[in-house]
């Protein structure tokens, strides 16, 4: 298997990670010294336990919160994501309380890979703005 399928694969096995919240999986599919920004930590996060701290900060507003893949297209050590994310908003967000709204809005993702097939930088090309909108939280 050559390297743009083996991140193809990755990026599928990544999917499961994220719906299933797997720590032992995200271990494997993330280098522990990816760097990721988020705005549920003013610091900077790392590594697979830094990643799905971000997860686990959207499941406590979406507790439901689902991630499915549209389509994706890799070069060599890159893969954009196509997704959809979709849930319903049953926790407090960022000042907003839960609205019991049910969502779903496309975002994609630029995933980039070491040489070991590791997932080492997360480019995220939209993503909040569609919540913000499904919720109709933009004119608040």
């Amino acid at each position: 298997m050559n390297n743009v399928e083996r991140n193809k694969k990755n990026i599928e096995r990544f999917k499961t990670c994220i719906n299933t919240n797997d720590k032992i999986l995200a271990d494997e599919l993330i280098d522990s010294k990816a760097e990721f920004a988020s705005l549920t930590s003013a610091e900077k996060l790392y590594g697979g336990a830094g990643y799905l701290s971000v997860v686990e900060f959207m499941r406590k507003s979406f507790s439901n919160i689902h991630w499915e893949i549209v389509d994706m297209a890799a070069e060599e050590n890159k893969v954009a994501v196509s997704w959809i994310c979709s849930g319903t908003h049953d926790g407090a967000f960022m000042n907003f309380p839960a609205s019991g709204k049910k969502f779903s809005f496309s975002c994609m993702n630029f995933y980039y890979f070491n040489d070991e097939g590791k997932i080492i930088k997360d480019v995220a090309a939209q993503g909040l703005m569609g919540l913000f909108q499904s919720l109709g939280l933009m004119n608040k």
